[in-house]
């Protein structure tokens, strides 16, 4: 059936839809029943179809619930497509076999985007297509507002953003990503796990905003009648637990930073950290390399497990998601125009590359990076270089101008970045052979930060210090500073054991290995300006047949 020509309007598609509603219920039809008996998915019927010839018939019969997709009327009988969470099945209706009453239903009451339920028996037709030929259909939900228009899908990128919901169930692509998020997520804890770390849950209201130089967002509880701080990072409730004994302890949670929004940056994302006793930045390299290279594998099997026998191959299409071939049969990512590899063995080694920033500095800049790293000059090593930042920010903001244009466009396209200022790390031990300093790294991909780790500082006395300094320049205006936490360094009295933490970007790491362009690809409900009208997000051209 040839695409009609979009109706004048999306109010008088939704009037006509009313109207439907109205006649259904007036022919005694509950258009929103209670619940239907499910016992197949969409995938299960197309499994039982597998084994038949052209033509043949299952002599189970079958129940299936789903979203109406298409439909192809061809008077006494019916061609639709029905969609489920596991895919598409085709069925068949004819007038003869479903009755006066239900067919009419069918065809001037259903239309596309309602969820239907239909019995029936599985079979192939003329073409091999696996089919129900229907016995009942039944109307589960009536939608009031249309489908995108069929053919395309919801194509605007706003709109999408704003209405996930129509653009899960319209686009074929965007279901894969998230389903594939969510088995990178569940690859993450796989590691961990296996590794003998523990899954945690620590605050996300707190009363001190530590753990990262981010400004928090407040809220207030009514009955404490006390401000409290949606939460910048778990780190120091996660090493409170290393005082208790836990050892290895991790969380996968949400994170909150009063910041800009962009491609990269979301004020709400998903972070892991994970801390583990006896080790240090080190050890979190190699955790690094062993939860990226299990993350790409499961990108790249692009399978995940089904209530049916097997798993579902992800048919991705034309998109451009996930792992490409090279030669060698060579798995590569691409990304923002770059080719790389994400399984650190095929790198010289065995390891991503690991670079200095003391060398990094030298070869881009010229520049003495422990006498900077001593004297704390940067605005001045900005100056030099010619970088320069509107206002007066903190010293932090010319580092990481510097860092940003000078050396960061010439990092390979995956690779460890070591020995940040001391002076930016308060929460890390020194290198012993330069106080100034740390014994932290970030993971680089394609320019963007993946991952930040470094040695843990757990001595209270130098740690205290830390936070005096944080202080003082929370007070001179620099808003991303860290307020001293005298409860974490009462915790640290107790007695902390030495050890390597590791934070994560958990959006950003689905972004690399997706081929996501922007954050909000990979985050289901990505925060939007409101609109004046919320209709207006609905407004992708619609169809009706």
């Amino acid at each position: 059936m040839e695409p009609t020509q979009p109706v004048s309007s999306l109010d008088e598609l939704i009037k006509q839809r009313r109207e439907k509603l109205k006649k259904a219920r007036e022919n005694g039809v509950n258009p929103f029943p209670t619940t239907f008996a499910v016992t197949h998915t969409a995938n299960a019927v197309r499994l039982l179809c597998e084994p038949l010839s052209a033509e043949g018939q299952v002599s189970e019969e079958v129940a299936v619930a789903g979203r109406l997709m298409t439909r192809r009327d061809m008077g006494k009988a019916a061609f639709a497509h029905l969609q489920d969470r596991s895919g598409k099945i085709q069925l068949y209706l004819r007038k003869d076999e479903l009755g006066d009453a239900a067919y009419d239903l069918f065809k001037n009451q259903v239309d596309l985007g309602d969820i239907l339920g239909v019995t029936g028996m599985p079979f192939k037709t003329k073409t091999g297509e696996p089919s129900i030929r229907v016995k009942t259909c039944h109307l589960l939900s009536k939608a009031l507002r249309p489908p995108p228009e069929k053919f395309h899908g919801m194509t605007d990128v706003e709109v999408r953003y704003r209405r996930r919901e129509v653009d899960l169930f319209s686009n074929e692509e965007a279901r894969t990503r998230f389903w594939l998020r969510r088995k990178i997520v569940t690859s993450l804890r796989e590691v961990l796990d296996k590794d003998g770390f523990i899954e945690v849950e620590t605050p996300m209201m707190q009363p001190v905003p530590g753990g990262a130089a981010a400004k928090p967002f407040i809220t207030h509880h009514e009955t404490l009648d006390m401000d409290l701080y949606m939460r910048v990072a778990p780190e120091l409730y996660l090493k409170r637990l290393l005082v208790g004994g836990l050892e290895r302890v991790y969380e996968i949670g949400r994170a909150f930073r009063n910041e800009g929004i962009d491609t990269r940056h979301n004020p709400e994302f998903t972070i892991l950290e994970a801390y583990q006793a006896y080790t240090d930045f080190q050890g979190m390299r190699f955790l690094t390399e062993k939860i990226i290279d299990a993350a790409a594998k499961t990108v790249i099997e692009k399978t995940w497990p089904t209530p049916e026998k097997g798993s579902l191959r992800v048919d991705v299409g034309p998109m451009s998601l996930g792992p490409e071939l090279s030669e060698g049969n060579k798995i590569l990512f691409p990304y923002r125009g770059r080719t790389f590899s994400l399984y650190a063995s095929s790198y010289p080694g065995g390891h991503f590359p690991w670079l200095s920033m003391g060398e990094l500095f030298k070869e881009h800049l010229g520049l003495d990076y422990r006498a900077l790293c001593r004297d704390n000059n940067w605005k001045e090593a900005a100056k030099k270089a010619g970088v320069s930042i509107e206002g007066n920010p903190p010293d932090h903001k010319f580092f990481d101008a510097l860092f940003d244009q000078k050396i960061l466009p010439h990092l390979p396209a995956v690779a460890f970045v070591h020995g940040y200022p001391a002076v930016f790390s308060p929460l890390a031990k020194c290198a012993p052979e330069s106080p100034d300093v740390a014994e932290r790294f970030e993971l680089f991909i394609c320019g963007d930060e993946v991952a930040n780790a470094f040695s843990e500082q757990n001595d209270p006395d130098v740690q205290r210090k830390h936070f005096i300094e944080q202080a003082r320049q929370r007070q001179a205006g620099d808003e991303e500073a860290m307020p001293a936490d005298e409860e974490f360094v009462i915790a640290l009295e107790h007695g902390m054991p030495p050890a390597g933490g590791l934070g994560l970007g958990v959006d950003r790491l689905a972004m690399l290995l997706l081929g996501a362009e922007s954050i909000r690809d990979v985050i289901l409900f990505p925060l939007m300006r409101p609109l004046d009208r919320p209709e207006a997000a609905g407004a992708d051209a619609v169809t009706e047949s």
